[in-house]
């Protein structure tokens, strides 16, 4: 019985009050005492106990995990606009933007439009808390064996290399779009677009989005550098 007790009692200080197990006075109190259920209920709030200290290591949303409609919302409203590769680079060499590569850095080693500027707005996860060790045991559950995280220090980055009234096209691979389709009433966001809701919810002004992403700037055979050249 003295076991019994002190199993409950340890369980009590770790739930909250509303789920605390009554200890022995009250079960001598209009119950009988049996061992065997009370085990019992010692394992089943044991789990929950268990679950709630899991629950605690996860981390808060962060801005670039908002929900794609809100993201849009914000860039519609600052108006982040879309300019396609060849408007683009008629910017660039016209009016002084600057293409803002957020791809991971190894990609834009290899090939990557003249003058661009490289801040990853993803990298490899690099924690090692319960937390970042539940989401690599996840990735690797899909054979993911890379897995990425959001970069924290992507608009501290951003900021050493362009100040707040940069003009910016930003890009990644892909591109995504902000235009409505019959499947995709709200676009499709990517990782550009969720770098360029991170730079206007900083303060950054002038902002564009590259459409097509750099996939469409290279085979349209635009100008680009990498280490090799």
């Amino acid at each position: 019985m003295t076991t019994m007790i002190a199993a409950s009692s340890i369980v009590k200080a770790n739930l909250p009050c509303s789920s605390r197990i009554s200890s022995s006075s009250d079960f001598s109190s209009g119950h009988s005492w049996r061992p065997l259920e009370a085990a019992k209920h010692y394992r089943a709030h044991g789990v929950r106990s268990l679950r709630i200290t899991c629950a605690a290591t996860k981390t808060a949303k962060s801005p670039a995990e908002e929900e794609w409609k809100i993201k849009r919302q914000l860039l519609v409203e600052k108006r982040v606009r879309s300019v396609d590769v060849k408007e683009a680079l008629r910017l660039q060499n016209e009016n002084n933007f600057v293409i803002l590569d957020v791809r991971p850095e190894a990609e834009f080693k290899q090939a990557h439009p003249p003058g661009a500027v490289n801040v990853q707005i993803y990298r490899l996860i690099k924690e090692w808390t319960a937390w970042d060790i539940a989401r690599r045991a996840a990735f690797a559950f899909f054979g993911i064996f890379a897995g990425t995280e959001e970069n924290p220090e992507f608009i501290k980055s951003v900021e050493e290399k362009l100040d707040k009234d940069s003009k910016i096209i930003v890009a990644c691979s892909a591109g995504g779009t902000m235009k409505p389709t019959q499947n995709l009433p709200d676009g499709k966001q990517s990782r550009s677009l969720i770098a360029a809701y991170l730079l206007v919810l900083n303060g950054y002004k002038n902002v564009f989005h590259l459409d097509g992403g750099l996939y469409t700037w290279f085979k349209e055979d635009l100008p680009s550098e990498g280490e090799e050249d």
